[in-house]
């Protein structure tokens, strides 16, 4: 399969892989031969790429960080408390069944990802963004606990670190959906509305008598910055929770690569090299380093051009270095057709990635 722009797709290609609404219900199944109508729609609903079938990589596998059944149930989980939440006419009487929810879904992700070897960052599922909430807090969780499976953090660690990103953005549930979802620039009142949503979530949270109050004070700090420009507090490094800088990166990286209204995506390589101009002033520079060498910058199936002048697309990741994947070149410097060959970037050294081909 190939990752292709939707301004790049054509009639007669077909889906790779399904794409799901915000509540994990199937929009296009895999195998659909798409036409105008559908491209048509595929252009209206904030997706940025999505996978092919093609020819010349219809061996290569994308890999999955959650199987479908256990993300959809989470998606579920989370749109069912969320609604609740949002639909509540007075959030100070609590919401006492939200630790038996969200934990069984901790250990729902937590039982499959310590199943993995050296789980990594993929590119998200593709998923509309109709309710950005939904599928954000599932993604900043899984981004989360990768790094900190990665920091070496014991199972009860990343089970409060889990809960505290599955539900860093809780607080949303009481900002106006006109203001999430503004096209436009937010007015400096509505992005003081926006940004109260981290003081509002700690609120929920803090009222739950078996949530712990650190998962509350993840909600309350994760916009915090080690320079003090965070906010809602404009704490410094030390004063920051290490569980909350970890879902700052995670929820900065998924802001980036998700489509938005009012944005288009990143792609990984992008996204990361964004984080990096915050080194040592937003973020921790010794937790960037982690995030990069656990993300696949270059996702499976990216078109790539290499310094040789060829064009490629990226065919696997080795976990231990995924800036270096192996890539079948299927065009030659002119743009020639050539009899495709598979070359390991981690062996063949001279050559880089010069370019990821729009």
């Amino acid at each position: 399969m190939r990752l292709v722009p939707i301004s790049r797709l054509q009639e007669g290609m077909k889906l790779g892989r399904k794409i799901y609404n915000d509540e994990g219900l199937v929009l296009l199944s895999d195998g659909v031969v798409l036409n105008s109508a559908l491209i048509s729609r595929l252009s209206k609903i904030d997706i940025g790429y999505v996978y092919i079938h093609d020819a010349l990589t219809e061996d290569v596998e994308i890999p999955n960080m959650l199987q479908d059944e256990t993300r959809n149930q989470a998606l579920k989980t989370i749109r069912t408390q969320f609604q609740e939440i949002s639909s509540a006419s007075d959030i100070k009487k609590g919401f006492y069944h939200l630790d038996k929810k969200f934990s069984k879904v901790m250990d729902s992700i937590l039982d499959e990802m310590s199943g993995q070897e050296d789980p990594m960052i993929m590119l998200h599922d593709m998923h509309t963004t109709d309710n950005y909430l939904y599928t954000h807090s599932l993604n900043v969780c899984l981004y989360t606990l990768v790094l900190g499976i990665a920091h070496g953090y014991s199972r009860s660690d990343l089970t409060m670190l889990g809960l505290g990103s599955l539900l860093h953005d809780i607080g949303k549930t009481q900002i106006p959906v006109k203001i999430l979802q503004k096209p436009g620039m937010l007015s400096d009142e509505e992005f003081r509305h926006m940004q109260a949503h981290t003081e509002i979530g700690f609120k929920i949270l803090k009222e739950e008598p078996n949530i712990p109050l650190l998962v509350a004070h993840c909600a309350l700090q994760h916009h915090e910055r080690i320079n003090g420009s965070g906010y809602p507090r404009g704490l410094l490094g030390p004063q920051i929770h290490e569980y909350a800088k970890w879902i700052g990166v995670a929820d900065s990286y998924d802001a980036m690569t998700s489509s938005r209204v009012y944005k288009k995506a990143m792609l990984p390589h992008q996204a990361v090299e964004a984080l990096y101009v915050g080194s040592g002033t937003l973020y921790e520079q010794q937790q960037l380093e982690i995030f990069r060498d656990r993300v696949a910058i270059y996702p499976i199936g990216l078109n790539i051009k290499l310094s040789t002048g060829e064009s490629a697309v990226v065919v696997k990741i080795d976990p231990s270095l995924p800036h270096r994947p192996v890539v079948r070149v299927i065009e030659g410097p002119e743009r020639e057709k050539i009899a495709p060959y598979e070359l390991d970037l981690r062996k063949n050294l001279s050559v880089i990635i010069s370019s990821v081909m729009e």
